[in-house]
């Protein structure tokens, strides 16, 4: 008896997180369509790079360097809803170079830099509209 409890527990456990696997996966695919759509007549192409992060009040952050002279989109999600995710844009200096937060949690922001600048982006979930889960971020490229 003993055997079949731990066994269900063990069943539930790994369920739950097949599911979690699965809804970041179908996560992935929104936020892969925001950087394919295309901005007069040109698609953003995808660095390569997916940044999963399951959330639970808490932030998630990433580093990246972005070359100057690049015209980028970045993107992110946490569900159907497009404004889940809270994200913000720091240089090294810890300066906040752009918030969605001012933009309704806008899914994506079309910019261009003009020199290389390293830079930390930190995903946040509104928790106004969701507490938990696994939220997504994509950054594309003009080629």
């Amino acid at each position: 008896m003993k055997k079949i409890f731990i066994a269900s527990i063990l069943s539930v456990f790994f369920g739950a997180f097949q599911v979690t696997a699965q809804d970041c996966d179908s996560i992935a695919r929104i936020v892969e369509t925001y950087i394919t759509n295309d901005i007069k007549g040109k698609p953003f192409v995808s660095d390569g790079q997916v940044y999963v992060a399951f959330l639970d009040n808490e932030k998630a952050e990433f580093n990246t360097t972005l070359f100057g002279g690049s015209y980028y989109r970045l993107a992110t999600s946490a569900g159907v809803k497009d404004d889940y995710v809270i994200f913000s844009i720091f240089d090294a200096e810890e300066n906040l170079l752009f918030t969605n937060r001012d933009h309704k949690n806008s899914p994506y922001w079309d910019f261009k830099i003009e020199n290389t600048v390293p830079v930390r982006i930190q995903t946040e979930l509104d928790t106004d509209k969701k507490v938990t889960g696994c939220a997504v971020l994509m950054i594309g490229f003009l080629k």
